[in-house]
């Protein structure tokens, strides 16, 4: 009696324009953050990847955890590092971070 009865309305049906432009935000947004975020990682990693596969016996590293040494010995996945006369620690090949220019290390 005081309270008017509420219909439904039709709405127009959503075309397939108005779908596609709901969607360009998330594809723009995807496609900026392959380029800033992981392209970048990629490339490190193929750069890492390629200077651990090049080290050599005799070549001065530096770790992940900071230790600094020559290489005494080479494994396929292991290295044994010289960090001070006769003091020797294995660790993954995964672990150097940065081959260091001939004759750092005193």
């Amino acid at each position: 009696m005081f309270i008017s009865n509420a219909f439904a309305q039709t709405g127009a049906a959503a075309s397939p324009e108005n779908s596609l432009l709901g969607m360009l935000p998330l594809v723009l947004m995807f496609v900026v953050l392959y380029f800033v975020m992981i392209r970048p990682q990629m490339k490190r990693q193929k750069e890492h990847k390629a200077m651990i596969e090049a080290v050599q016996k005799g070549d001065e590293v530096v770790t992940a955890g900071g230790l600094v040494g020559k290489i005494a010995k080479l494994g396929d996945s292991f290295i044994h590092l010289e960090v001070g006369n006769g003091v020797e620690v294995q660790l993954q090949r995964s672990a150097i971070t940065q081959v260091l220019p001939k004759g750092s290390l005193k």
